[in-house]
């Protein structure tokens, strides 16, 4: 063996990604004051969602696109719309409101990222278990104890709920492809995204999904009239 491989086989591993060490430096601002300010620190952070526009549309280099934030939102007023009397529409909400929070710190990591599924989900689950514990705690320990139990619960689908929010997730990416489709006048397709049909399991969002695609097609026949 050379001394080269022997030197390479000696080296230490790499580091585990931490959240503490991408917190941005506002952030950090707040946390080491005298007094710290964890309200301020923790609106922070979710400021970073606010102005971090989603990955998978700056990979096709749209600029002018939405945010993590705004897809969160909107996936939160669809949960208010669910008709099944079986789901409790307010612990969807709650669940959609956080379920990418942790991206704030981690980056919106797609399923075409080299990091890999696992470490996505180590990471994500890492930077949940940080903000909640040592910078929402002490504004409010029900509400840290809150946001954690409904990350983990939409990780893990472990409620019919974080199934419908699961679902949700796929249906508003599919209702943004369409958009962007009209607002470029048919000129970009993403029918690459529209594979995510095929993880929707409720009846009810399976069939805003199908009523979604009967649309778009309907849309891009016109086109070529």
């Amino acid at each position: 063996m050379s001394p080269a491989l022997v030197e390479s086989s000696s080296a230490a591993p790499p580091a585990l990604w931490d959240p503490r060490d991408n917190v941005p430096e506002s952030v950090r601002g707040f946390l080491e004051q005298k007094q710290p300010n964890n309200m301020l620190a923790f609106l922070n952070v979710v400021q970073q969602l606010k102005v971090q526009k989603r990955t998978g549309w700056l990979d096709y280099q749209m600029t002018e696109c939405e945010s993590i934030a705004d897809h969160m939102y909107r996936m939160s007023i669809i949960s208010l719309l669910i008709a099944n009397p079986d789901v409790n529409r307010d612990r969807c909400v709650r669940i959609a409101l956080v379920h990418d929070m942790a991206e704030a710190l981690v980056g919106d990591i797609t399923p075409v990222d080299p990091i890999g599924k696992d470490e996505k989900h180590r990471r994500e689950e890492a930077t949940m278990r940080y903000v909640c514990d040592e910078i929402v705690r002490p504004i409010s320990a029900a509400g840290a104890r809150e946001m954690l139990a409904d990350f983990l619960e939409y990780e893990s689908i472990g409620s019919l709920e974080a199934r419908y929010v699961k679902d949700i997730d796929k249906y508003e990416l599919l209702v943004q492809c369409f958009e962007y489709e009209q607002a470029h006048g048919g000129k970009l397709n993403f029918q690459e995204f529209f594979v995510a049909r095929e993880w929707i399991a409720t009846p009810e969002v399976s069939k805003w999904a199908d009523d979604l695609i009967e649309a778009r097609r309907a849309y891009f026949d016109s086109l070529e009239k």
